[in-house]
């Protein structure tokens, strides 16, 4: 791999040239796989016992494992059942390191594709509100789609500019992660394309976005609340500069320090314009010392003093629900706020609680979609399955991970089915993938077609 020069000479003047050399015979391995497991769904340790892959632990996230190369766990039920989500090992730090309590309200502002946002929802347990936003509308496509298929009901999905998330959300969020665009230069092995698009112009553009993108997010931190910022880049100007640069914007934020994990590396004041010795609370993750691409990761408080507005509250309207939909809520013993259930033209929504008001906003969803009013029935959604807590939902039929008839209600055909007849819930290892309809032995298959089963 041919690495710019500009870009060469600067790695050799911060780890100098031993060291340069060893980071440069990295970017030949091969890089490293990983999977998050879904902790809505299961423990770690419950999902060691059913595994079919050979995993070994990532040190710095407890649900956390790398997977060999020949394996594939995107070609898996389980992978469709949403119990982990695939993710590079090192980008793991920022959701592990963000210490979310159930019931918070949490924001994850650069969002897409939503490994971050899920494990931040996995932490709040169904309480408490997440609000995942990209800026870019086409990418939250992806994102909504992985917060669906991880069962995670209490969301806001939204594609708006952080300066104009700013005022309106002025110190609402308990917590917040900050993934923020940069110059992608710890995703060198894993895409050489970055390697081509790379120029000195693109950090000095990207810490120039990260620097109004961190203040924003300040503003919209309550007293006491926290924020995580990280990067996959290793250019000083958009990590330890970044956050120099906040520090001495927002006087009433300070660096928590960060866990050390072997391979990790303390954050460097030289490095920085002014020198200050609390950046060594931060963490840089390299990818020659430890097993992954690289990361940069700085843990935020907001001291308890600062001064803050009061946020709108959303405006929830209790309304009669029709009878279609209470039956629903009978059958399948949701225990739902009926003040927090929207009907929207046929489309039926609950809300979270404790929203702030939302007009104005590019919202993308906002709530769990539970499904369709049709006519004199209601027809239940597919993210409602998967957001299916224990002794939720109909009748649950399990069918084997290694039935022949699980991919095959996967790719939406009609089964053999044993069971009593009317609505049900199939499952794979007690855990919801979607509903079907039992009808004298045969299911009448009703998982989204949208997701079906593409392969073979």
């Amino acid at each position: 791999m041919k690495l710019p020069q500009e870009f060469t000479d600067r790695m050799i003047k911060l780890l100098g040239e031993e060291e340069f050399a060893i980071y440069e015979q990295s970017l030949t391995e091969p890089r490293y796989n990983g999977l998050r497991v879904n902790t809505l769904k299961m423990t770690p340790e419950e999902f060691l016992k059913i595994s079919p892959f050979e995993l070994r632990p990532i040190p710095w996230c407890p649900n956390g494992f790398y997977y060999n190369r020949e394996d594939n766990p995107a070609k898996h039920p389980y992978y469709h059942a949403g119990f982990y989500y695939i993710q590079e090992p090192s980008a793991m730090t920022p959701a592990s390191f963000l210490p979310v309590e159930p019931g918070d309200k949490v924001l994850d502002l650069c969002a897409a594709p939503g490994g971050k946002t899920t494990e931040l929802g996995a932490k709040l347990k169904k309480q408490g509100v997440l609000f995942s936003n990209d800026i870019s509308i086409s990418r939250t496509k992806a994102l909504l789609h992985n917060i669906e298929l991880n069962g995670i009901p209490n969301i806001v999905v939204m594609s708006e500019e952080s300066s104009k998330m700013a005022p309106k959300f002025e110190g609402y969020f308990d917590k917040i992660l900050v993934d923020a665009p940069c110059s992608g230069e710890g995703m060198f092995r894993k895409d050489p394309a970055m390697v081509k698009a790379w120029g000195p112009e693109k950090v000095e553009l990207y810490s120039s976005i990260q620097r109004e993108i961190i203040v924003d997010a300040a503003k919209m931190l309550k007293p006491g609340g926290m924020m995580i910022y990280s990067t996959c880049t290793f250019a000083p100007e958009e990590n330890e500069q970044s956050m120099e640069y906040l520090l001495e914007q927002c006087e009433d934020m300070e660096l928590v320090e960060l866990p050390m994990f072997e391979g990790f590396d303390k954050g460097h004041p030289e490095w920085s314009k002014s020198g200050r010795e609390d950046l060594t609370r931060t963490r840089r993750l390299w990818p020659h010392r430890l097993e992954g691409e690289g990361h940069f990761v700085a843990l935020l408080r907001k001291k308890e003093d600062a001064q803050v507005k009061r946020v709108r509250s959303y405006p929830y309207k209790k309304t009669k629900l029709p009878e279609e939909i209470t039956v629903f809520l009978k059958e399948t013993k949701l225990n739902l706020d009926e003040s927090r259930i929207e009907i929207h033209e046929d489309r039926v929504f609950y809300m979270p609680a404790e929203l702030p008001d939302l007009k104005g906003f590019r919202i993308v969803r906002a709530g769990l979609f539970l499904g369709n009013l049709k006519k004199k029935r209601f027809e239940p959604s597919q993210p409602l399955a998967m957001a299916f807590s224990e002794g939720e939902g109909y009748e649950r039929i399990n069918i084997p991970v290694d039935d022949e008839r699980l991919i095959r209600y996967l790719k939406c055909e009609t089964i053999p089915v044993e069971g009593k007849n009317g609505n049900v819930l199939i499952c794979v290892e007690g855990q919801p993938l979607g509903f079907g309809k039992l009808a004298n032995g045969m299911l009448k298959n009703k998982y989204r077609a949208s997701w079906r089963w593409m392969r073979g």
